[in-house]
């Protein structure tokens, strides 16, 4: 995976190779990611690898809960946005995301 749950690389996907709109296609990545980020901490949990994060575990409630309230606060304005600010939006993301790989890769 890429981060975002994979959402990198399987929102483009979604909508470059299937004409899928961008909103619909954000919630097919979400419906892809779950059962993976699921099976993944059931497997984290039984090799009992949470005692290593212990020490950062304020910090994994702030994340945790920064999550909830940005999915409900997109989940709001959802509506409110047009599928091509949306597009566009995404590919700042996917870019930024890549200039950083490549300084990354060359540093």
């Amino acid at each position: 995976m890429l981060g975002i749950a994979g959402g990198e690389l399987i929102i483009p996907t979604i909508t470059l190779l299937y004409g899928v709109d961008i909103k619909i296609a954000g919630t097919l990545s979400l419906m892809v990611s779950l059962p993976t980020i699921m099976i993944g901490l059931y497997r984290y949990r039984n090799k009992q690898s949470f005692t290593i994060v212990r020490p950062n575990i304020k910090f994994m409630a702030l994340m945790g809960a920064g999550s909830i309230m940005g999915a409900f606060a997109g989940k709001s304005m959802l509506g409110l946005v047009s599928n091509s600010m949306l597009q566009i939006f995404l590919a700042i993301i996917l870019s930024l995301s890549a200039i950083k790989l490549y300084k990354k890769a060359v540093a």
